[in-house]
């Protein structure tokens, strides 16, 4: 499936660049990412990134995961969030009977994509017969496989209970062709993404198909990543994403600085006011991207080292994703007004970035709600133990 094993991961996002950048109008019309944009992710083995490796999967850390990401979203937003929806859905193989992981991770394309939370399967001899519909599909229309997280229910109506009475979760997987999709995605940002919902009808499930996903208990891997749920590395891998489509930003609104010379005013670059906005912005950037970077090599230095994960590392990298959103999305702003009236056209890429950033920040790795939890769990103190579910 990855015919470069040996490449580094973040060179080969960055390789891509000009590709993708070359490709983003089409993506972003078509609300597709294209075949030669996916094709390219494929071969250079982006999507196998947090595939274990008895998989043939890279089992990056996460550092690079994130390098990984940022270098595909300064080049076109909705491209990398495909690739950070479908790359963490990867880990759930490291949960998995090893002949379902082959199955679906090392068959072309090898690409597992799925939606929200949401409803009920319900068990019957050999695995689980399932008839819903998900939503926020991310990564869908290049995925071989997708899958849904549901409650299971038992055979006589009532829920399945884990250990410590909380309802058991399972993530099913089947084929693509299994399900119907649906073309919902019609939005103001990650327009390319193709976040569609997708269904099925009293479909069945075999047992192996059904993943205890983000449950030590079933844990099949000894690596540091799997210490971590795949909603920590999402977060992450999302924060990252949403630094590499500031520092593009940013760094357009520069360029345009250097050459503009606004209606009745001096050339931008001689403006006292746009050299300290810069200068300021600059470093906000700067600093997100430092407490971001520095927060995941303290947890991966952490786990590393045989520690076990807890809440306190839960915590650490839910503030610093949701915080590195919302001030990336301040320095899209901040390029976004400072360009002035250039930023409205389409062909100067502002008006897209601002978007697309805008799309990222309304999604669930960029909630509010994120502090309070934090705060909570700080004010409770015990974070020694292990991490909540959330």
């Amino acid at each position: 499936m990855n015919r470069r094993p040996g490449t580094d991961l973040v060179e080969s996002a960055r390789a891509m660049a000009p590709l993708i950048a070359r490709e983003a109008d089409e993506i972003e019309r078509t609300r597709r990412l294209t075949s030669a944009v996916t094709q390219a992710l494929i071969e250079n083995g982006l999507y196998r990134a947090l595939l274990p490796k008895r998989f043939g999967g890279a089992e990056a850390p996460l550092e690079t995961f994130m390098q990984m990401q940022e270098e595909v979203a300064k080049a076109d937003a909705s491209t990398a969030w495909c690739l950070g929806q479908c790359s963490v859905c990867a880990m759930t193989a490291a949960y998995l009977d090893p002949d379902a992981a082959n199955e679906i991770f090392n068959v072309a394309p090898g690409i597992l994509a799925w939606g929200a939370i949401n409803h009920e399967v319900q068990a019957v001899p050999g695995g689980y017969k399932a008839s819903a519909r998900w939503d926020f599909a991310s990564g869908s229309r290049q995925a071989s496989w997708l899958g849904a997280h549901v409650r299971v229910v038992e055979a006589d109506g009532t829920a399945r209970r884990k250990p410590d009475g909380s309802p058991e979760i399972r993530t099913i997987l089947f084929p693509a062709t299994s399900a119907t999709m649906h073309d919902v995605w019609d939005v103001i940002g990650l327009r390319g993404t193709g976040t569609d919902s997708y269904s099925v009808d009293n479909l069945f499930i075999p047992e192996k198909f059904a993943a205890l996903r983000d449950d030590p208990a079933a844990l099949r891997e000894s690596g540091p990543l799997y210490k971590l749920s795949t909603n920590m590395v999402f977060g992450m891998g999302f924060a990252a994403t949403s630094l590499g489509v500031a520092r593009a930003t940013l760094d357009a609104a520069i360029d345009l600085a250097r050459g503009k010379t606004p209606q009745a005013s001096k050339a931008m670059r001689d403006n006292n006011a746009v050299q300290g906005l810069i200068g300021r912005t600059e470093a906000q950037l700067r600093a997100t991207r430092a407490y971001l970077y520095a927060t995941a090599a303290d947890v991966w230095r952490d786990l590393s080292q045989g520690a076990v994960i807890t809440e306190a590392h839960r915590v650490a990298l839910r503030i610093a994703s949701t915080w590195t959103i919302h001030q990336s999305a301040a320095v899209v702003d901040t390029a976004y007004h400072m360009t002035g009236a250039t930023a409205v056209f389409n062909a100067n890429k502002f008006e897209r970035r601002f978007r697309d950033m805008h799309a990222i920040a309304q999604q669930i790795q960029g909630r509010d709600a994120h502090y309070e939890d934090a705060g909570r769990a700080i004010l409770a103190g015990d974070l020694n133990a292990p991490p909540t579910t959330r």
